[in-house]
């Protein structure tokens, strides 16, 4: 088993030689240079909190395309209704410590540390980082976080305290990429639940091939700035229309 060992230097080894469970190197730091550079090279940091930082690029990885999302009938129905809101970028410090709150519940432990938080805390700042809010009588009760680069999405973790409240925040999130025209959102590792939701299994080398498209268009910071809310009333086309199953 070939782990390397990330010294000061910003640099990784090539994603193509991680090991089988997708296990690349072990070390380094979680400083926004070296976090943009992991994902654009196909990366990212996932440990628990008393390990060292671990980097993954696992073969294969899950990949939700944003126009293909699987929205159920009921679902859909339910964006339509208006019993949700969906916001953008509102409560960034919020999500990802609920988030980091449900994995600790669930799993005894989480990947989501302080020295996570802190690291994607700088990345919302800089304008790399963005979380979807899903609102129900003005009272937060689902979303996700990720990391946007080109056209490509890095989805981190999602929670739900109410019943479709996470569904919703990543249709809301799938509508709006489409609308990009953003080439995928990345969700790592492959789950029964996303799967049902649409995401499908990619090669490593194929991902990487149209994560390299799609770093070839700038990061656009000005359309995430202005994206305060995603629209999911009756009447309005989006991703419930186009893809009720």
């Amino acid at each position: 088993m070939t782990v390397f060992l990330l010294s000061d230097d910003l640099v990784f080894p090539p994603p193509e030689i991680a090991e089988k469970n997708g296990l690349l190197a072990v070390g380094g730091d979680l400083s926004e240079e070296r976090l943009l550079l992991a994902y654009a090279k196909g990366i990212f940091p996932w440990f628990s909190e008393h390990s060292p930082i671990l980097w993954w690029s696992p073969d294969p990885r899950l990949v939700l395309l944003p126009g293909k999302m699987n929205v159920a009938r009921s679902l859909g129905q339910l964006m339509k209704k208006g019993v949700f809101t969906v916001t953008i970028d509102n409560a960034f410090e919020k999500v990802i410590r609920h988030c980091a709150d449900v994995h600790r519940e669930k799993d005894s432990g989480t990947w989501i540390t302080e020295e996570m938080i802190d690291a994607y805390k700088k990345l919302h700042i800089s304008g790399y980082a963005h979380s979807v809010e899903t609102w129900h009588a003005g009272e937060l009760v689902g979303g996700l976080y990720g990391v946007a680069l080109g056209k490509a999405f890095f989805g981190e973790s999602m929670f739900s305290t109410m019943s479709n409240a996470s569904k919703v925040a990543l249709a809301g999130l799938a509508r709006l990429l489409n609308e990009w025209e953003y080439r995928f959102i990345d969700c790592q590792v492959t789950s029964k639940h996303l799967i049902s939701l649409g995401a499908r299994e990619m090669r490593r080398t194929r991902f990487l091939k149209i994560l390299e498209e799609a770093l070839k268009s700038p990061t656009d910071f000005r359309q995430w700035r202005t994206a305060k809310e995603v629209r999911l009333c009756a009447g309005e086309k989006n991703l419930a229309d186009d893809a009720i199953s």
